[in-house]
């Protein structure tokens, strides 16, 4: 039997027993290609932070433009992933690009957490 992890009232399991599958694997891409995304820029960010604060010193600057360049590199794969997998979701007949907006992903979390807040839960 799979153990369940309890967040609120609902189960994670009782919260995906409405969905099928394939509505399932939408939804993981889609939440994957966010994370991504968010994640590039975050670093962009990062990257520009350290080019600031590194002080004239060729090893540091050198470190940012690194993270920097990685991280636009990673936004462009990011994207190009969006336009892959909605070329290919839409010829299989897959709806991915929908699940991609973060109001989804807000009301997806709100419902799983059954009370909308986003603090630390117990597990008894």
């Amino acid at each position: 039997m799979a153990s369940q992890v309890t967040s609120g009232t609902k189960t994670i399991t009782e919260a995906i027993e409405n969905y099928e599958i394939l509505e399932i694997i939408n939804r993981g891409m889609a939440y994957a290609i966010i994370i991504a995304g968010f994640l590039s820029v975050v670093f962009i960010f990062v990257g520009g932070i350290s080019f600031i604060l590194s002080g004239g010193q060729e090893e540091k600057i050198k470190s940012a433009v690194s993270t920097i360049r990685y991280s636009i590199i990673g936004l462009i794969i990011t994207i190009l992933a969006v336009v892959i997998v909605g070329t290919v979701g839409k010829a299989m007949g897959l709806d991915i690009i929908k699940y991609i907006n973060f109001g989804d992903i807000i009301d997806t979390i709100t419902s799983i957490t059954a009370d909308g807040s986003s603090g630390p839960r117990s597990l008894d």
